[in-house]
């Protein structure tokens, strides 16, 4: 069977209960929260529910949802995505598999935000209400058509869940040396453990009434957490482990600070680079899809972002953190139907890119055709954040770097989208629909880019401003021409 997904560009405007914060992981900095309950609950321990919103960002590699153990050699217990991006449930002791559930469903799509429900009850009298796997408010029930791996639950198993042994969100079970974890790449967001609860998935979510196929978020009211649930939501950006449940199970926070606080959730999706595109492979993508980076020789390009635009007005901004020479690391867009191949604008599709030069440039190239190209656009260093507005509903783009926009007759100033006077490009055919997120790096010789992707929801450098859209969505540097608006689900279901 096959669940439900979240579309990527899932536009619920509004959901009746909004999910304010997530929490953006990284794998490469071992992101994660860890918590030792203080007593072990035998009940507690042979009944709970694990219920959570995820969104990869990354594909590939063991990745944790949520662990329980002490490393190597002990008892554990993990809810993880596989190498092959299936998800496993696994108790083992030692190196004994107790239980283990293995979909035969691949979590590939990172462009959506999934609903995980786990229920653990192991004194239920009936065997297939012992282990129960919820996606996207769908059971998966068959063991052969689900699952390719089935271990049931014998009666009154016992799991090192909510015993006095490390526990760990975003991060499978290590030792006291810190070796041998594996982490989560993307965001989560509404994350619950029920202790001594068997809570199905209609608990913490619903269908959509005006998409009924659509799963969504609702507050589950009345819950209980035991001793040793939790219920992390995220939402104070000083203290990301902070549990709301009412019992104070607070985890430490490892590796996260508030600017890994996000406001791309599962009530109000925010465009990122997707992994599922091709060209992802050429880059190194972290930080949830924001931070893009190439190293070496060779002229690539990625595009493909998670949501893309055919109406509108949008706003984002792209800090240049590493400079690979010359004119060599470039941001801009794309008309996503020209493109072929993993080369860059200037060589096969149409598209606009500033790219980096001391004096800054401009190029723009229709499929087929020569790169047009100006510059004098003075000042640009590394660490200028280059801004974008752009509108489609009138086939204009703007540019601008730091508090300046840039006006199409070559000058360092004088742009004005709210206006909607000085447009650096009017290109039909470049600005044709269905417009994605653009990124390129061509270098001859050695060199490295890096590119920091601001599209409101999440940061991945520091912002000092905090300015917003007009309808509060956002956290950029520069202020948002009006009209304009965050590239999120929200906005494209008022204004897209």
């Amino acid at each position: 069977m096959t669940a439900p997904l979240i579309l990527g560009t899932n536009s619920i405007k509004d959901t009746g209960y909004d999910v304010a914060n997530s929490v953006r992981m990284n794998i490469g900095s071992s992101d994660h929260f860890e918590r030792t309950p203080s007593s072990a609950v035998t009940g507690e321990r042979k009944k709970f529910t694990v219920s959570c919103w995820v969104k990869r960002s990354v594909l590939g590699g063991e990745q944790a949802i949520i662990s329980a153990g002490n490393g190597a050699g002990s008892e554990e217990f993990e809810i993880v995505f596989n190498s092959d991006n299936t998800l496993q449930v696994k108790h083992d002791d030692a190196s004994s598999i107790v239980h283990q559930l293995v979909t035969k469903m691949k979590f590939m799509d990172t462009a959506a935000w999934f609903h995980i429900v786990y229920v653990y009850d192991s004194a239920n009298a009936t065997e297939a209400l012992r282990a129960r796997l919820f996606v996207n408010g769908v059971e998966l029930t068959d063991a052969n058509s689900d699952f390719s791996t089935y271990n049931a639950v014998s009666s009154n198993d016992l799991t090192p869940m909510n015993v006095d042994e490390r526990h760990h969100v975003g991060s499978t079970s290590f030792d006291s040396g810190g070796s041998g974890a594996s982490f989560f790449g993307g965001y989560m967001a509404e994350f619950y453990q029920t202790a001594g609860q068997a809570n199905v998935a209609s608990v913490f979510g619903e269908y959509d009434s005006d998409s009924p196929t659509i799963w969504k978020p609702k507050d589950p009211s009345g819950l209980s957490f035991g001793t040793n649930g939790f219920y992390l939501d995220f939402e104070d950006s000083s203290n990301l482990g902070k549990d709301v449940s009412g019992n104070t199970n607070n985890f430490t926070v490892d590796n996260l600070t508030s600017i890994d606080q996000s406001t791309d959730t599962c009530t109000n999706n925010a465009v990122t680079f997707t992994a599922n595109h091709p060209t992802f492979s050429n880059f190194t993508v972290t930080e949830g899809g924001l931070k893009v980076a190439k190293s070496g020789s060779g002229t690539f390009g990625l595009y493909g972002s998670s949501i893309m635009l055919s109406s509108g007005k949008w706003y984002w901004e792209v800090k240049f953190t590493a400079d690979a020479g010359s004119d060599r690391t470039r941001a801009g867009i794309a008309a996503y139907d020209s493109v072929t191949g993993t080369s860059t604008i200037q060589d096969s599709y149409s598209g606009f890119e500033f790219t980096c030069t001391t004096s800054g440039r401009f190029s723009f190239t229709v499929a087929g055709g020569s790169a047009t190209e100006i510059n004098g656009f003075n000042g640009y260093s590394t660490g200028d954040i280059i801004r974008f507005a752009l509108d489609m509903d009138n086939s204009k783009l703007y540019v601008g770097r730091n508090a300046d926009w840039f006006n199409y007759s070559s000058s360092a100033t004088g742009g004005d989208p709210t206006s909607g006077s000085g447009w650096v490009l009017n290109n039909t055919t470049i600005l044709a629909a269905p417009q994605t997120i653009y990124a390129g790096h061509a270098v001859g010789v050695s060199g490295s880019s890096e590119l920091e992707f601001n599209f409101g929801a999440t940061n991945t450098f520091s912002v000092s401003s905090g300015n917003s859209d007009g309808n509060g969505f956002g956290n950029f540097e520069f202020s948002v021409p009006s009209g304009y608006y965050a590239i999120n689900t929200k906005n494209l279901a008022e204004y897209g």
